[in-house]
């Protein structure tokens, strides 16, 4: 039984000598994710394609004590060689990670269906995406978090031995668009994001044998080179709040922060008794466009 005293935030979510890595960490999310996990003390070792915007990353983020935010890569995780180097770089340097975040993705090819004439919807859908956009986005948005965590499954099964049961754990980047209805002009996107949602649950179930938990978070619009199309010298993306209210359907009227970002993957990665969960971080918006 806890006493009152041991319910303290500080208590409840530092991760201080947790070992953390975060693909896609060099901005958007991923970067949102590092810097939460180093600002209460843990080692987070972010890696992508882009070794520039990692460093840059890096060195505008860094906390002023405690945690630390690293540079790794390159890596492009749809490519088995870089993960394997990955993997073996981290060996050198760690005997295990607390927590890995597959935040890495792209937004594939759009094509907003919204002509009431069936030959019309056909020309746009058919002449403004292909069969290699949509292995692309796939390949990226899914696939490639699957082998990310297999590659990293020693390391994090090491954490839990390190830390106890089920305390090593993955989260998963998907996306409210995984869940809607809404194609939102982004048919293999929230396709592929639908399989990433569903790619937690197999993993959930099947690498808690292992003892390694697996959660999603499923983020509405936050600022990233994905919804900005563009990040500063320090790697962070600006969303105007008149952007979001244009939508129609963010009940927030404005776009998710760091700070709530942040919360959810301290809760996910603290809390051992989830498993398995899509945690929906959207400002409502799945309130108002239709789920499945």
């Amino acid at each position: 039984m806890a006493g009152t005293h041991d319910l303290h935030a500080e208590k409840l979510f530092s991760v201080k000598d947790y070992v953390c890595v975060v693909t896609g960490g060099g901005s958007g999310i991923g970067l949102m994710s590092a810097q939460a996990l180093a600002a209460n003390g843990a080692k987070v070792y972010i890696t992508g394609r882009r070794v520039e915007a990692l460093e840059k990353a890096a060195k505008s983020h860094n906390p002023s004590g405690g945690g630390q935010i690293i540079p790794l890569g390159p890596c492009d995780v749809t490519k088995k060689e870089d993960l394997e180097n990955l993997s073996e770089e981290l060996s050198k340097r760690e005997k295990y990670i607390n927590l890995l975040i597959a935040a890495a993705g792209i937004s594939g090819e759009k094509a907003e269906p919204d002509s009431s004439s069936a030959t019309d919807l056909k020309e746009k859908l058919w002449n403004n995406e292909t069969f290699e956009g949509w292995a692309k986005t796939y390949n990226t948005d899914v696939t490639s978090v699957y082998f990310t965590v297999v590659a990293l499954l020693p390391l994090l099964q090491a954490g839990t031995k390190a830390h106890g049961h089920l305390s090593a754990s993955v989260i998963v980047i998907s996306s409210m668009s995984g869940i809607m209805r809404h194609a939102q002009g982004h048919f293999s996107y929230n396709a592929a994001k639908g399989g990433t949602v569903h790619l937690t649950k197999l993993m959930s179930a099947e690498f808690q044998k292992i003892s390694v938990r697996v959660n999603s978070i499923a983020p509405g619009y936050f600022p990233s080179e994905m919804t900005a199309r563009e990040s500063g010298d320090d790697q962070k993306s600006q969303l105007p709040d008149e952007k979001i209210q244009e939508k129609g359907h963010v009940p927030m009227e404005r776009a998710g922060s760091d700070q709530e970002m942040a919360q959810a993957v301290l809760f996910l990665t603290k809390n051992r008794y989830v498993n398995g969960e899509i945690l929906a971080v959207d400002g409502g918006v799945l309130n108002v466009v239709a789920g499945r």
